[in-house]
């Protein structure tokens, strides 16, 4: 759970962004090409894009070529040249981030689309959002791209789908796909081509005798990065920091929580309490090694995954030249659940009939199929490890199963100590996933498993651990004298023990820093208090002028932050409506957050004489003023 989707991130400066130069016009390369279909994607965690290139590759089945693209890469100022083409279409496929804001890679996007009055009219699009609905701006980037392209005379040819991640993404654009095809057909008078069958973007390529230098073993961008390290550090070019510190946080139960300190001496990398660390985590290697052994592979082959079609900018799925190890290790996602379409691509490797047809079903979106999916893979939590078992008959060539599965994913962590006191080291606080699932296996999430193993050996060895830091809006008042509210419960407390340390040396410095106030929740007292030392000395010292605890199964009732928020409602209204205080809110957002906001409102309505409606109204205020923030993650 300690994984982070919450923040936007400031972007790095253009001129720190080193690409190379490539064909800016989507309008002259799909007229190159023959492409009528764009599908442009703003993603985050790689779903997005995901979606957009099974879009394009739907195209084909329809008579028509598509192409997927990054708005980053492109110039969309060109959007109303679309209409140049003939039978042309732009599709969108949109997440949303954090609070409400777009991508990283669509931010350029976004601004263009709101500083914009180009004629739009004769260009033909639709629009499909990646959102969650534990957040409040629930698929915030899709509606309002719909919305923006209507305004500016585009033409909707389908209606705009929405998907939820909190419920089942996957179904969701399954269905709206489903439609919208059939609707995109009757609008350009076109007829599906009945090619159903599996189609391979990419080609095998063998390296029988190639130089192991030119080779990746796990490097996300540069060859020999991590040999030869340069900053600046970021997404394509992480810094490896060794582990200082790794230690058990929790006294008892049946839990692992972490705290583990990275250094960062070398790095030149700056951070602000707040701010998050990404680590590029790999997976467990025995797993990788039973994939091997089920599907018969050497994974020490080197390999290249090359694309078929040469006037694509994404040249490879993943770095290559690589082995087949070191992709399923670094690269690869194959711990999650794999989606339907992987499912339906790799069913014509099975050679028992029913196999089959249960892995077309559960990829359809008939009634049927869905629940099929739903209980076989999600419920049951299945990988594609599993998978590969639970279907004996399931024999497919591993260099389709590399093309077809996701990119492992950067893990987001909230930093849990402050670049004041800290400056050469970054400090995560985490817990360790795992639990056993329907089919008796046991599921152990990647990154807190990975990163459980990274520990100081006597010897002095430390290992390390790619990462780079990602700004976010979740900062402490610029003025010191500012009261604050922090609500952390477990793992939550992360970003608050940076604050805390923060306030302690603006204290330090003669400032006059105003009431710092937790409340921070756990399970037992003497078991998963964390950091309860550290922080009952900072209370002593009197940097923390208020510590509340909610222990949960410490009595019959169980007793939740959000309890001990009604019970200082005077304290705390008088705080926020008088003293101008600060609330961040840090932790699960499915319950935890949403709990916290009614507690807050039902102090304003209680304190303040405040309707329900004007209490709402009250607090969404204080977060477009930045004085109510939330880093939270589901």
């Amino acid at each position: 759970m300690g994984c982070m989707f919450s923040l936007p991130q400031d972007r790095l400066d253009a001129a720190e962004r080193t690409a190379p130069i490539r064909e800016t016009s989507f309008i002259e390369k799909m007229k190159k090409t023959n492409r009528s279909v764009v599908v442009f994607y703003g993603s985050q965690t790689g779903t997005g894009e995901e979606f957009a290139n099974r879009l394009s590759k739907d195209a084909h089945r329809y008579g028509m070529k598509g192409m997927a693209a990054d708005p980053e890469e492109y110039d969309m100022s060109e959007l109303s040249r679309l209409k140049e083409i003939p039978k042309s279409m732009a599709v969108f496929c949109m997440a949303t981030y954090g609070e409400g804001d777009p991508t990283d890679n669509a931010q350029e996007f976004y601004d263009w689309l709101q500083g914009t009055d180009d004629d739009l009219e004769g260009v033909n699009f639709a629009v499909f959002g990646l959102g969650n609905k534990t957040y409040e701006h629930y698929n915030a980037m899709g509606k309002y791209t719909d919305k923006r392209l209507a305004e500016l005379g585009g033409k909707r040819v389908f209606d705009l789908g929405l998907g939820d991640d909190d419920s089942n993404l996957e179904e969701d654009f399954i269905s709206w796909k489903e439609q919208f095809w059939p609707a995109v057909c009757e609008y350009f008078g076109v007829e599906a081509t009945g090619e159903d069958s599996s189609i391979r973007q990419f080609e095998l390529v063998v390296h029988n005798d190639i130089n192991m230098n030119q080779v990746y073993t796990g490097e996300m961008g540069r060859l020999k990065s991590f040999q030869t390290q340069k900053p600046p550090f970021d997404a394509k070019n992480p810094f490896l920091a060794s582990v200082a510190v790794n230690r058990k946080l929790n006294k008892g139960g049946n839990r692992h929580l972490m705290h583990i300190e990275l250094d960062i001496t070398e790095s030149k990398i700056r951070y602000d309490s707040g701010d998050h660390v990404a680590v590029y985590p790999t997976n467990d290697s025995a797993m990788v090694n039973r994939i091997g052994e089920r599907l018969g592979v050497d994974l020490d082959a080197v390999i290249s995954l090359k694309n078929l079609d040469e006037e694509s900018n994404k040249k490879h799925p993943f770095p290559c030249p690589t082995t087949y190890r070191t992709a399923l290790t670094h690269y690869l996602d194959i711990n999650n659940m794999p989606r339907t379409n992987v499912l339906y691509e790799l069913a014509q490797y099975a050679s028992d009939p029913q196999e089959q047809e249960n892995m077309r079903k559960m990829a359809s979106a008939s009634p049927e199929g869905k629940a099929l999916y739903q209980s076989w893979v999600l419920d049951s939590e299945r990988n594609i490890l599993a998978i590969l078992e639970d279907l004996p008959s399931l024999n497919p060539p591993i260099d389709h199963l590399c093309e077809l599965l996701p990119r492992l994913q950067a893990r987001y962590y909230s930093i849990a100590s402050s670049s004041k006191v800290h400056p050469h080291c970054i400090h995560i606080c985490a817990v360790v996933i795992e639990y056993n699932t329907k089919t008796g296996r046991v599921f152990k999430g990647v990154a807190t498993n990975w990163l459980k193993g990274k520990h100081v050996t006597d010897n002095g060895h430390k290992p390390t651990v790619p990462m780079y830091v990602r700004r976010s809006q979740f900062r402490l008042p610029f003025k010191p004298s500012n009261p604050v509210i922090m609500i952390g419960p477990g793992t939550g407390i992360a970003p608050f023990m940076g604050f805390i340390q923060e306030r302690a040396w603006q204290k330090e410095q003669g400032k006059d820093v105003g009431e710092t106030i937790l409340y921070f929740g756990c399970r037992h007292s003497n078991e998963d208090f964390l950091y309860q030392q550290e922080l009952e000395e900072f209370e002593r010292a009197g940097v923390l002028t208020q510590l509340n605890v909610a222990f949960s199964r410490d009595q019959e009732q169980k007793v939740y932050v959000q309890h001990l928020l009604k019970k200082n409602k005077q304290q705390l209204w008088k705080l926020i409506h008088t003293d101008n205080a600060h609330i961040y809110v840090c932790g699960d957002a499915r319950n935890m957050a949403r709990d916290v906001h009614a507690a807050f409102s039902e102090i304003a309505e209680q304190e303040g004489r405040l309707t329900h409606t004007q209490a709402l109204d009250y607090f969404k205020k204080l977060m477009t003023k930045g004085r109510y923030s939330q880093d939270v993650w589901s």
